[in-house]
């Protein structure tokens, strides 16, 4: 592993890394935000999943994490997105391809091979994390943002027992339902409709998938709240299967880094006390 940069930040320090990653197949980038209270031992860790178009970068250098992760004493990982390189399988449009892996593993042609983002942070990162950080890895939760959000979700619902906690700003909830999801999980998973609902946080739910509450920031003019981010049946999954679910619908905010730096500590606070302990 080669870190690439750090920089003192609130007491702490942001970390930037880079290493040989066996489920992407090439070098991934990833940053660490290792709060003071890491001094005393280790901290329990947060982990952030970005959206279409997104590396480590831009929640770390727009996200405004540090003071809250400083001051409730929480690791901050986030990691990239999607596998890169010139000899990664990519594609013209945005919301495909390098920049866009969606939190799968992919099945196939070409994704397959490198496309293995589910992989990379439920198991290859974490260890990774584990063996190199002082992190407390009993006590995990996860947010994200967009595509990352749907990430977010997706990997807590299938593995309740790590994480204590799950949120979001404004999530992609329902992927085989909008445009965004149903052509991504289509190129990376073909039609098999039951490998696309396992990564599906609506299907989730409705197959029996469960975590105790989910917190959700949306705002209400966010551009993409009609046709990709509709979260009706998202809303009505959770009613159904007894989730707690607080969905904020944020007057004014659109789908930017302005809307999630502004309630990024609201988040982090919440995800702080359930991490205590």
């Amino acid at each position: 592993m080669e870190q690439l940069s750090a920089n003192r930040a609130f007491g702490g320090i942001q970390t930037v890394h880079r290493h040989k990653s066996a489920a992407c197949g090439c070098p991934m980038t990833f940053a660490v935000y290792l709060p003071p209270q890491v001094a005393d031992g280790p901290c329990p860790v947060l982990w952030y999943l970005s959206g279409l178009t997104c590396t480590h970068a831009n929640v770390m250098e727009k996200g405004e994490y540090r003071r809250a992760a400083a001051e409730h004493g929480i690791i901050v990982v986030c990691p990239d997105t999607s596998p890169r390189g010139a000899a990664i399988p990519d594609d013209a449009a945005y919301d495909l391809g390098q920049g866009a892996g969606f939190y799968v593993d992919a099945t196939q042609a070409p994704w397959a091979g490198h496309f293995n983002m589910y992989s990379y942070v439920v198991d290859e990162l974490p260890a990774l994390i584990c063996r190199h950080f002082p992190a407390d890895m009993d006590r995990q939760a996860i947010f994200g943002h967009s595509m990352g959000g749907h990430g977010a979700l997706t990997v807590a619902l299938r593995n309740p027992d790590r994480f204590r906690s799950v949120s979001a700003f404004a999530p992609i909830t329902n992927p085989i339902a909008v445009p965004w999801g149903r052509k991504a999980l289509t190129a990376y998973l073909g039609p098999d409709e039951a490998a696309q609902r396992r990564h599906d946080a609506t299907a989730l739910i409705e197959d029996g998938a469960r975590v105790r509450e989910i917190l959700v920031d949306q705002g209400d003019a966010d551009p993409f709240l009609t046709e990709q981010l509709d979260p009706t049946a998202f809303v009505r999954a959770c009613q159904n299967g007894g989730i707690a679910l607080t969905l904020n619908l944020r007057p004014g905010y659109d789908h930017s880094y302005y809307f999630i730096s502004t309630f990024m500590a609201d988040h982090i606070a919440w995800h702080a006390e359930r991490l205590r302990g």
